[in-house]
């Protein structure tokens, strides 16, 4: 195994065995932001260092970080996943889109049609074969219909189709989606959602959840990273539905974890290469979880050169049940 978690006993833990109850703690709702501060890098930043804990706001980061460290950023951009389908007997059906039927890129381009993985509330009232929405995009009516193609034993696969079929699919899901806060945000999302619950630097559509870490950064964080040479380099990873859904189980073993999409292009492997020297910072959970599975591939790839692209998928437990 790979991880040095040990249990009471000064014994060697496998993250299956973890508990639950070892992360159980209050969290009280008035505890929780409603709504961003207005400024974004006037949010509080707490910083740990050397057994010491203090508090300052984010705008100050470039502070507490080294010079010539490299920073990795999650440049993925939250599409309004929400769909909301109101029936003619008033009731409403909500689909909520996960991931495309296939790839990312390949998805959000489509015309006239596209296949998503979804999860529908209000199921029981969908009796019909389509569910119609119409929307106007740039003074033009839009007919949005959905149909059930499969049910999956936590999801269902849902064809949307739309006239005129010109339109991509990520210029109709603009228009007829959502925001999809996180569920402990309890209120409907609004206009200023769509820009807020996005960092600056998103650039690629397909999460379904913002890459949170990255929120608080401006143009101005930004600027006050080259007095200590400070680099930034990106990396995308769609965050799914996963990271919603609660863990249940006692143990970790029984909660199944989702995949996600990511890509890294050359430029950024270059720069990790560069690097090994300086410290490398990830900016939050998404982007860590990038660059560890980038290196768990290049793993695969040593120790089977002639691996197929489609195996290089890394699997929940893989990394702690693999010796290399």
């Amino acid at each position: 195994m790979t991880t040095d978690d040990r249990g009471p006993n000064n014994q060697l833990m496998h993250p299956k065995d973890i508990s639950i109850l070892d992360y159980t703690y209050s969290l009280p709702d008035e505890k929780i932001a409603e709504f961003p501060l207005q400024q974004r890098d006037a949010s509080k930043l707490l910083v740990y260092k050397n057994g010491t804990i203090q508090q300052d706001i984010y705008k100050n980061i470039a502070s507490y970080l080294p010079e010539k460290s490299l920073l990795i950023f999650n440049n993925t951009k939250v599409i309004p996943a929400r769909i909301l389908f109101q029936k003619t007997t008033g009731s409403t059906i909500e689909i909520f889109c996960l991931e495309p039927y296939n790839e990312y890129n390949v998805a959000m381009q489509q015309r006239g049609s596209s296949k998503w993985k979804c999860l529908i509330g209000g199921v029981s009232k969908w009796k019909e074969d389509f569910l119609n929405k119409k929307i106007e995009i740039n003074n033009k009516a839009v007919e949005l219909k959905a149909r059930i193609i499969e049910k999956l034993s936590e999801a269902y696969i849902i064809e949307f189709s739309w006239q005129p079929a010109e339109l991509s699919f990520a210029e109709i899901i603009q228009y007829a989606g959502e925001t999809p806060l996180p569920p402990y945000i309890k209120r409907k999302a609004d206009e200023a959602d769509k820009e807020r619950y996005q960092t600056i630097y998103a650039t690629y559509d397909g999460s379904v959840a913002a890459p949170t870490a990255g929120l608080h950064f401006t143009e101005n964080v930004f600027s006050s990273f080259i007095k200590k040479e400070i680099t930034k380099a990106y990396v995308t990873l769609h965050v799914g539905a996963g990271t919603f859904k609660p863990v249940k189980a006692l143990q970790m073993e029984g909660h199944e974890m989702h995949t996600e999409w990511i890509e890294v292009n050359i430029d950024t492997i270059k720069q990790l290469l560069d690097n090994q020297s300086n410290t490398i910072v990830a900016t939050g959970t998404t982007s860590l979880r990038t660059i560890e599975t980038l290196y768990w591939m290049g793993v695969k790839t040593i120790l089977k050169p002639t691996i197929e692209n489609d195996a290089l998928a890394i699997h929940q437990w893989e990394v702690y049940d693999t010796t290399c």
